[in-house]
């Protein structure tokens, strides 16, 4: 109880000092389970501006998807964790994908698009976008160190949250999180 009511003052305390911010903390208080790992900033950092080759073969990089949230996620073929995540990044993009939200993956290092392919086959996903990010210019610049990492920007671009390793982004917590950070641009 104690914890409940000291997180529904510190967001209440951080609508009065900054309605930017409002929505992030409410988000943080949320976390329960694999969201636990979701780490919020205190402020919205810079993103990088490193391109990486989209699915269609241009070069493209994150400002191409200002104007919404978006999950941003890298991943490689030989990542076990990625490969228990993957099915719920596409379950999240299922049920909340659209004009507001969108889970981009990105995968980094040697990734052969024929083995990309078959990644997502063999775990029936078909809804996740084949970007690479082979010399991994792109996760250097954003400080990935491992895989995966999930990485939250807001429609500005900028980076508000970040996770280390898989977590079960279909969960009831998960989407309520990224519904509570979507309605603050409503």
């Amino acid at each position: 109880m104690r914890k409940l009511m000291s997180a529904l003052l510190y967001t209440a305390l951080m609508g009065l000092a900054n309605t930017g911010h409002t929505d992030v903390a409410a988000a943080e208080a949320m976390r329960e389970g694999d969201m636990r790992k979701l780490i919020f900033h205190s402020a919205p950092m810079a993103s990088s501006d490193v391109a990486f080759m989209g699915e269609d073969g241009q070069d493209m990089t994150l400002a191409d998807f200002q104007g919404k949230h978006i999950v941003l996620n890298f991943w490689a073929t030989w990542c076990a964790p990625c490969r228990h995540e993957m099915p719920h990044l596409s379950a999240l993009q299922e049920q909340m994908g659209g004009d507001q939200m969108e889970v981009v993956t990105i995968a980094t290092g040697r990734n052969p698009l024929p083995g990309m392919q078959r990644f997502l086959a063999e775990i029936e996903v078909d809804n996740l976008p084949l970007h690479t990010d082979a010399r991994q210019a792109l996760a250097r610049s954003m400080g990935v160190l491992g895989l995966p990492v999930t990485v939250i920007l807001d429609p500005e671009g900028n980076e508000i949250g970040r996770m280390q390793g898989d977590a079960d982004w279909s969960s009831e917590n998960a989407m309520a999180i990224m519904q509570t950070l979507i309605g603050s641009e409503g």
